[in-house]
Parts: C-alpha cells; structure tokens; sequence
C-alpha cells in the first residue's frame, strides 16, 4: 500500500471523529483486503497527525484483552492504541455526548511506569519490578464505525476505538494488591451494570502490559517511563445514555465516576 493511502484512510478516520459522525468500516469503503500490519502503519499516521496538531501521548492502551474477546476474534494476542491529552476527564467530571459518537464504558486498572520497558521477553514481573504506581480508571471507547461494527484492522486503523479516559486520584504501589484479585464493578445511575477481577485481563493486568512491551519492541519501540497505560477491560463494555451518572468502584482502590451530559 502507498503512504497516501495510509494517509487517506488516516484522514477518514479522525475526519470521523472530529465530525463526530459515524462511517463505513475501512475494509467497506476503502480497502477490503486491509492487514493488521497495514492498519497498524495507518494507526501510526493517526498519531502523527495528532502530534503534530500539538497533541500529547498520555500513553499506551491495551484492547481485547479477554481470552473470551481474542477467542471470538480469532486472535493469539491483543491490539493496542493510543491515549492522548485531549481525551482525559477529570474524576467525576462530564462527558459531552455531542463530542463522542456511540460511547461505552468498561472499567480497567491503569499502570504508571516507573522506568522504561523494552522487550522482547517481558514478563509480568518484570512489569510489576518496573511500575511506579497502579490506578483506577473508567475508558470510554467509541468506534467510528457505524453501529460499533469491525474486523480487527478496522478497529486497529481506528486507534483501538480510543475516545476519552476517566482516571482515578488514588494512587497505589502495586505490591499492595494481588491484581488479578482486585474487584470492580461498574454502575449506572447506582445500579450496578457489570463486575469483574483483574484476572478478566489476560490473567493478570501485568500480563497485558508485558505483551504492550513485547508487541512494540517488533517495531523498534517501547513501553517508557512515565507512561500512563490501560490494560484493558476488567468489566464489560456498557453503552451510555444522555444523564447517566458512572461510577467504578474498585476493591482497595476507591472509586471513579463521571455524568455524561449533552
């Protein structure tokens, strides 16, 4: 493929969702035969775009991270995208509806690195060894997809479906935790919608990050100190309405929330 073609599905892209309009999926529109290779590069063009628009990466995110979800797939290991400075909101503040297409929301344990990662080989341990902090937070994906539909390149062009991020203030060292025994459950307006534990991703959320490390050291990168990274959904997605109000309650980590608005 061209680099103009990476470019112009790029563009389709963050067109979407600057316009915040639902479009047919790449391998609908623009190119049936898309790789996963190839949509990593258009991926890499979406975060080129937006440093270069001034944006800041917060970090990595890590996406279908349930054995459950890459078993349905069809897939040995998990994607991953990018978080960026603009899509952060703070604990309990607003999500506008009006800025976002078809949003959900799952919540997950993020990890704080403390010192570089560079793989390959990385284990959990060695994740743990290296992470500085570990919190709580609540991702809001939203696909630009029309109806949420995609094959795994599409949703990897995409930037993972990556939209907004609810981070919790509550700080913790991650030998405190056994975190793949860490509860969380998700509630909608003080009904509880889903729950889950840690081990929900890929065992252990350590586990996703070391896959992270090892996924990008193929292409020269690295996981860096710093870095803000969401493992992935401990609960499942759940769809939100205008005047929702979210909270994510996680054992030993305190709680997240938000109120989606217009």
């Amino acid at each position: 493929m061209l680099m103009s073609q990476y470019k112009d599905i790029a563009n389709y892209l963050v067109s979407a969702e600057e316009e915040r309009r639902q479009v047919p999926k790449v391998t609908v529109s623009l190119k049936p035969d898309l790789s996963v290779e190839e949509a990593y590069l258009v991926q890499q063009e979406i975060v080129n775009r937006k440093l270069n628009e001034g944006r800041r990466i917060v970090g990595p995110k890590m996406g279908l991270t349930s054995f459950a979800k890459m078993k349905q797939m069809g897939i040995q290991e998990p994607i991953y995208g990018y978080v960026f400075d603009y899509m952060l909101i703070e604990n309990g503040g607003k999500v506008r509806l009006n800025d976002v297409i078809h949003p959900k929301v799952e919540a997950e344990v993020a990890f704080v690195m403390g010192e570089d990662l560079e793989g390959p080989g990385i284990t959990g341990a060695q994740v743990l060894a290296k992470t500085e902090f570990v919190l709580p937070a609540l991702e809001i994906i939203d696909s630009r997809y029309e109806n949420f539909q995609f094959t795994l390149p599409d949703v990897i062009a995409d930037n993972a479906s990556t939209s907004r991020v609810v981070f919790g203030t509550a700080l913790k060292k991650p030998e405190q935790f056994e975190l793949d025994l860490v509860g969380a459950t998700l509630s909608i307006n003080g009904e509880i919608k889903e729950l889950g534990a840690g081990a929900a991703v890929l065992g252990h959320p350590a586990h996703s990050v070391a896959m992270l490390a090892n996924m990008l050291a193929r292409k020269g990168e690295k996981v860096r100190k710093g870095d803000v990274i969401l493992t992935g959904g401990i609960t499942a997605a759940v769809k939100l309405n205008f005047g929702d109000i979210v909270t994510g309650k996680f054992d030993g980590f305190g709680e997240v929330s938000f109120t989606v608005t217009d």
